[in-house]
């Protein structure tokens, strides 16, 4: 069983629950993940930002963190926290709603508590062509071109 609970903390963009959580219920299963509990929290700038410096020692607002809890046999327990405020800022530079940049950060930090990574050329790629594949999925193409 997939369990998927979204807390909205933002009022910057419109955060389509059933959406995300489809998307993310989906992508859990065809990484081979049927038993997962994870959370989403769509917070603005602030809260990111704080949690960025707590958790990461980096003083700045971003897009998104993956918090893996439990990764064991059979179940994967995990939190993700999305800036929605730059969701909205920045989802017009690539030609997109801001639903469907929202839904970027979250397939990256999802995929994050899956095991990949992109702290490497070649993992960022493949990480980069994965959430492609997904966002495509659900009526999501990017329009401009996103810096590494």
């Amino acid at each position: 069983m997939i369990e998927i609970e979204v807390a909205n903390r933002q009022n910057c963009v419109a955060v389509p629950t059933r959406r995300l959580r489809a998307a993310v219920s989906k992508l859990l299963r065809e990484e081979g993940h049927s038993h997962a509990e994870i959370s989403l929290a769509i917070v603005d700038d602030g809260v990111i930002r704080t949690l960025n410096r707590r958790h990461l020692n980096h003083n700045r607002p971003t897009d998104v963190l993956s918090f893996p809890l439990e990764d064991g046999p059979g179940k994967l327990v995990g939190e993700v926290v999305v800036n929605g405020q730059r969701a909205a800022d920045v989802a017009g530079q690539f030609g997109w709603k801001p639903a469907d940049e929202l839904l970027l950060y979250i397939v990256h930090g999802v995929l994050h508590l899956c095991g990949y990574d992109d702290h490497s050329e070649s993992a960022s790629r493949r990480m980069r062509i994965r959430e492609k594949e997904v966002l495509a999925r659900w009526g999501a193409k990017e329009k401009g071109k996103r810096r590494k």
